[in-house]
């Protein structure tokens, strides 16, 4: 108890002269809030980038894998002269691992067109992202639909004219009137609005908004595009969710595989002539190039912290020399070495901590500025980082001026 109470004075001593010499204060903290600032600025602008940039892929779905033509990351030696011979996905293909696979919860072959032009009367919309898929779409993509319905399992397997619309296309094109079971055109085809989806609202990349897109059955589309050609086809893609409660893949991955390669002729020893794409390997290149960031943000901010740890230390070697008559007064009263030691390193932590929780305040008055549709967010991890760093640069920063000041004698600090 005695020890503790002795720690609490010190720790008063030390607010004390923090108060008493606020200029001083002041100053000497303002390297750490830079430093701090920085550091833990880089961290939030660099989480909210990911998370913003990888929110902008979630249209890929999760645990999803997608048979395709081509890999979904490339790289410098990208030999594209071998995956262009490739053959694309095709509906027989499908239809295989539709029938045949065990460790899925959805099968759907999916093709897609940009910028497709829609008209309902004089309204028109020539952005327009058009997907033709089948039934099991929903299970592997999040796109809850607003109103109206789903697709019918007739209405896909017989190519019916029905159309689920974005809100934004519903919007543009029935601006007075309601969406559902009217008719939307393109290319001379006529389609009956069957329902509209939830307003996701603008990605941060800007890409694949479902506001803008138009989803028909797959044979539907087969009637507008060709699909599957060699030469002029829209590109087919099978995407297959694996089941809820088996996160690991690769059971399914290896399923797929032993499917599709006897139907492609493809001997053993022998490489696939498909891709199986997983969404996490884009996220993976994401978080490799803020890896990057991250250490680069962390170097610069550190040399900040670096300036600011000398500021402190050498604003603690000044106060131990105007103290050194009163710590020789404390000594041969009875006051212990590390009763000393403790108000300098106090004085030295409070002041690294309160520049740091200045830095941090900083941070978050950030998160308030409008970026766009970037949305940043100070996260409690990165909280406790900067905590932790302001910390230990005020122990670190006050430990050798605190510990010439506990080691000087009564005597001679007296007469000093």
């Amino acid at each position: 108890m005695k020890m503790l109470r002795q720690l609490y004075e010190s720790f008063v001593f030390a607010f004390t002269a923090l108060k008493t010499n606020l200029l001083r204060t002041t100053l000497s903290l303002l390297g750490v809030t830079v430093g701090i600032f920085l550091i833990i600025a880089v961290y939030t602008l660099v989480d909210s980038l990911e998370r913003n940039i990888k929110d902008s892929f979630s249209f890929l779905g999760a645990d999803v894998v997608y048979i395709q033509k081509w890999p979904f990351v490339g790289g410098p030696d990208f030999p594209w002269w071998e995956y262009i011979k490739r053959p694309q996905a095709t509906y027989q293909e499908y239809e295989l691992l539709k029938e045949n696979l065990k460790n899925q919860n959805g099968v759907a072959i999916i093709s897609e067109i940009g910028n497709r032009t829609f008209k309902h009367g004089s309204n028109s919309i020539g952005t327009v992202n058009l997907t033709g898929s089948t039934y099991d779409y929903f299970k592997l993509l999040d796109t809850p639909i607003g109103m109206g319905r789903y697709f019918s399992m007739q209405e896909v397997e017989g190519g019916r004219p029905v159309a689920i619309i974005g809100h934004t296309v519903a919007t543009s094109l029935f601006p007075n009137e309601p969406a559902i079971g009217n008719e939307i055109k393109h290319r001379g085809y006529k389609f009956k609005v069957i329902g509209v989806l939830e307003e996701a609202g603008e990605s941060f990349l800007g890409i694949e908004s479902n506001d803008e897109k138009i989803i028909i059955p797959f044979k539907a589309f087969q009637k507008l595009y060709l699909t599957g050609s060699k030469y002029d086809g829209r590109e087919a893609t099978i995407g297959v969710s694996g089941l809820e409660e088996d996160a690991d893949l690769e059971q399914l991955i290896s399923e797929i595989k032993g499917l599709l390669r006897p139907v492609r002729g493809l001997r053993p020893g022998e490489k696939d002539n498909f891709s199986i794409n997983k969404p996490e390997a884009i996220a993976d290149v994401v978080s490799g190039v803020f890896g990057v960031v991250n250490v680069a943000g962390t170097i610069i901010g550190l040399c900040a912290i670096l300036i600011g740890g000398f500021g402190i230390a050498n604003i603690m070697f000044v106060t131990v020399k105007e103290r050194t008559p009163l710590i020789g007064i404390q000594k041969s009263l009875g006051a212990r070495n590390y009763f000393i030691l403790a108000q300098f390193l106090f004085e030295s932590l409070l002041l690294s901590l309160i520049g740091g929780f200045c830095g941090i305040i900083l941070v978050y008055l950030l998160t308030f500025v409008p970026l766009g549709s970037l949305e940043i967010i100070l996260t409690a991890k990165n909280i406790v980082i900067g905590v932790i760093i302001a910390s230990l640069t005020g122990i670190l920063s006050g430990l050798i001026p605190a510990a010439k000041a506990a080691k000087l004698d009564p005597v001679i600090a007296i007469r000093s």
